[in-house]
């Protein structure tokens, strides 16, 4: 009789843990588009990613470098003080991006150029993301705007 509570107790302890792996493994497959990591111009020259990888870029858009070309197409590069990036982007511009200003993008690196999906841009005159504001201190070229 022992043995069988004991059995029993081992079988269901066995199927909890693949429940428990499976679920685990299910969520990780699920959220595997949502997850992007940011990088900063200089972390992208030194070690490019794959094409196939999505991430964040984020900097200062280059001053000079803002190209509007046919369409909604834009070309300009974001740049960290330490490396340049080329970045193309199709679609609509938020109202607030300018050179020399603050700008958050999601996309691909293919062949050099960044190929954007999206493009944030800074808030008001002093925000910038947190991720973009480390980038720049790393590099020595942030200045904070409240002096």
């Amino acid at each position: 009789m022992k043995s069988l509570k004991k059995q029993r107790r081992i079988q269901i302890i066995a199927l909890a843990t693949v429940a428990l792996a499976l679920s685990t493994a299910l969520i990780g497959y699920a959220m595997r588009d949502g997850i992007n990591f940011f990088r900063a111009p200089s972390q992208i020259v030194a070690e490019p990613p794959g094409p196939a990888e999505v991430f964040r870029i984020g900097g200062l858009v280059a001053e000079g470098s803002l190209i509007r070309g046919q369409g909604e197409s834009i070309r300009f590069a974001v740049t960290d003080g330490g490396a340049t990036v080329p970045v193309v982007f199709t679609g609509v511009l938020p109202d607030l991006f300018e050179e020399n200003q603050g700008m958050v993008g999601t996309g691909r690196y293919i062949n050099g150029v960044f190929e954007a999906s999206e493009i944030l841009a800074k808030h008001d005159e002093t925000y910038m993301p947190a991720e973009v504001v480390d980038a720049l201190k790393e590099q020595g070229v942030y200045q904070d705007p409240n002096g």
